[in-house]
């Protein structure tokens, strides 16, 4: 594994950078914070029109042919920036699944549409009783004719009340093992019978719990085969599963060592002559650094024609884990006023380290809870037994 990114990709990492220093502004980060909806319609409008929407993909898909680095260190920055970014990268995860096994039909439907912006696809994996067991679905599909006929309900579908498709998890034959009975759709959200209702987390953001009331749709909006769902489902969890947080540690860090850098203590010495401010963040620049090479790690593996199977799985649990340490260690360190309110114009760096305390709480259980990806790691990276 090389560990340094060439010079092409360092600069194409800085022309995005200066891009998203123009557009995230504070007025920006605040309404899109207030809104509590993790996409904005003219921030992705802007990444299509400059091509960073899928950098990496073919220029025949709506991509620019750019290589597999210029596509993390993107993402990396997206991170770092907190853009509003995450139905983006959920439409892109779907569509990688429609370009590798959908229909034609279906590829002609979506991808276009998908690679300019005009269409967006939320996530239908979780449900209400199911937890981090993804194969335990109930909601069900049932066939008639040419159709299907769709019950039951989702958890945790972020920006389903804005999306225009539902990927969706259903249970076609209940009377199979829970892995081998299930089937993926396309779920237009416009179609009779679905709703999304509102369901706010501890990070402000809202996600939502979607009902699947007698929803029917065509034959033509299936992917894959019929039973054969966990097989196309398990593409879009090995690309959750290698998810690196390690950019929300880095932006952590960044405002930990302005405030110490700007803020004095009682005694009139700056805070980062403090011993022990010091120490406190210096471990936290070395679990950024663990976790970039993590994730990157990933990117190598891919880029070489492997599958990070458990590597994946230990760059989320470990920037996961390290950004939810830091982030209460940096309050400790600031004091009573770490826990003022984002956006409070009085408070150190305007909020932010109580704002990303909050939101890290919830990075441990997306993609896959820790003890998720502790399975994985010891099942599947060092042959454990269940």
């Amino acid at each position: 594994m090389h560990f340094l990114l060439d010079p092409q990709t360092r600069e194409y990492g800085e022309e995005v950078r200066t891009h998203l220093e123009e557009v995230i502004t504070p007025e920006f980060e605040a309404r899109v914070y207030r809104s509590g909806v993790a996409h904005d319609e003219d921030f992705s409008r802007g990444l299509v029109d400059r091509g960073y929407f899928a950098p990496e993909w073919p220029a025949e898909f709506g991509g620019q042919n750019r290589s597999i680095w210029d596509g993390q260190v993107l993402g990396e920055l997206m991170m770092r920036y907190d853009a509003p970014v995450y139905l983006s990268a959920t439409t892109r995860m779907v569509a990688s699944v429609i370009r590798a096994v959908g229909s034609e039909q279906m590829q002609e439907a979506v991808l276009s549409g998908a690679m300019k912006g005009d269409i967006t696809i939320a996530l239908g994996f979780t449900e209400p009783e199911c937890g981090s067991d993804v194969a335990a679905a109930a909601t069900r599909a049932v066939r008639d004719g040419d159709n299907w006929v769709i019950n039951g309900s989702k958890m945790f579908t972020t920006n389903g009340h804005v999306a225009d498709y539902v990927f969706l998890l259903a249970r076609t034959s209940p009377d199979k093992p829970k892995h081998q009975g299930l089937t993926m759709f396309l779920v237009p959200c416009a179609s009779e019978g679905f709703a999304a209702q509102a369901v706010v987390t501890l990070s402000g953001e809202r996600t939502n719990i979607t009902f699947f009331s007698d929803v029917r749709i065509g034959d033509e909006w299936r992917i894959g085969d019929v039973d054969g769902g966990w097989r196309v489902l398990s593409q879009c969890l090995a690309d959750e599963h290698a998810s690196g947080w390690g950019p929300h540690l880095a932006r952590l860090l960044h405002h930990a060592e302005r405030w110490a850098s700007s803020t004095d203590s009682p005694d009139g010495a700056i805070r980062l002559a403090d011993r022990d401010v010091r120490r406190r963040l210096s471990r936290i620049a070395m679990e950024v650094e663990v976790s970039t090479l993590l994730e990157r790690r990933c990117v190598w593996m891919a880029d070489t024609g492997r599958s990070p199977v458990a590597e994946g799985p230990m760059s989320k649990l470990f920037s996961t884990e390290a950004l939810e340490r830091a982030s209460q260690d940096v309050v400790e360190m600031v004091g009573p006023d770490g826990l003022r309110s984002y956006l409070e114009p009085t408070a150190p760096e305007d909020g932010r380290f109580e704002q990303i305390m909050r939101f890290s709480l919830g990075t441990t259980i997306y993609a896959g809870t820790s003890e998720v990806q502790r399975s994985i790691i010891a099942q599947r990276g060092l042959g454990l037994p269940r």
